[in-house]
């Protein structure tokens, strides 16, 4: 019977011949994570027990998850599972795999959120804040923002969350992980081209997630994106089509003192000023960069 050590060492050396052709770049990682998955174990425990025998059906399904990954199939996918904001999401095709940097969008979403929960300026008979987040995928900004609100004690009626999507497979996907993460009464899901087709808004809060890549970028990307849906990914000729659509939107579906927060490129920083400049003038923005000192979030503000 095969040791941890033993398969790890042949996975990582199978992984490494393929790293270049398929823009593998943490073998070592990626083979952790699929013997754990195999074993049914967490990752930690794999590194700690390297003399631990593995069962042959667990070698048999890690070595089949090997192959996959070889060719490019995304570990996410091969697991089943995604972290994000310190959740585990459900994911496969039906929606894009969340990104670490897409973390920020909920960071920046819930301290506007919070502030105007605790505002001096509050009315006693306050409505609820209202959120929308276009493009949900997976749901995982929508219900990452939901379950930091219920932590932080946050009765479900005093914010109202929409969460949106044109691919109703990806909906289906956002519904199961809302129910996995005991929010799905704090979330409704709408199918539905950018904004829902009765519009419940202006919402004073607007969170998106939308295709920025430039359309002849997308054959050049990691061959595990192309295992994605190119409907998440595409943001047409200069990436910012679909962001522009929503943009065209915001004074329809903004709330006065309302704010957008739309994730970007990292070479979009200076195009996104100019869009919104164009579009939306008077209107304030200004680009949030990410961990990486990256531009990463555009920060669109609508005076009160």
């Amino acid at each position: 019977m095969a040791t941890t050590r033993e398969l790890l060492e042949a996975g990582i050396a199978r992984l490494r011949e393929g790293a270049l052709e398929a823009g593998l770049e943490t073998p070592r990682l990626d083979a952790e994570l699929l013997l754990a998955h195999a074993v049914g174990v967490d990752r930690t425990a794999v590194i700690a027990h390297p003399d631990a025998p593995v069962g042959p059906e667990a070698e048999a399904a890690y070595r089949r998850a090997i192959e996959r990954r070889v060719v490019g199939e995304p570990v996410a996918y091969l697991r089943g599972i995604k972290e994000f904001h310190g959740l585990a999401f459900a994911v496969d095709p039906r929606a894009l795999i969340p990104r670490p940097e897409t973390e920020l969008l909920v960071d920046l979403a819930f301290a506007d959120v919070m502030d105007r929960l605790t505002g001096a300026a509050r009315p006693r008979d306050h409505r609820p804040v209202s959120v929308l987040d276009v493009g949900t995928g997976s749901g995982a900004v929508a219900i990452a923002l939901a379950v930091a609100l219920r932590k932080r004690g946050v009765p479900a009626d005093d914010v109202a969350i929409t969460a949106v999507d044109i691919v109703p497979e990806a909906l289906d996907l956002a519904r199961e992980n809302a129910v996995g993460h005991a929010v799905g009464d704090r979330v409704r899901f709408v199918g539905a081209d950018l904004l829902p087709p009765v519009v419940a808004g202006p919402w004073d809060v607007i969170a998106a997630n939308l295709p920025y890549v430039r359309s002849d970028a997308l054959a050049r990307l990691p061959a595990p994106t192309t295992y994605e849906p190119a409907i998440a990914l595409d943001g047409g000729a200069d990436g910012l089509v679909v962001i522009d659509r929503l943009l065209a939107a915001l004074p329809t579906a903004l709330a006065h003192g309302g704010l957008a927060l739309l994730e970007i490129g990292s070479d979009q920083g200076t195009s996104i000023l100019e869009h919104v400049h164009d579009r939306l003038p008077g209107w304030r923005c200004r680009v949030e960069p990410d961990l990486a000192g990256l531009p990463r979030v555009a920060r669109i503000e609508r005076a009160a």
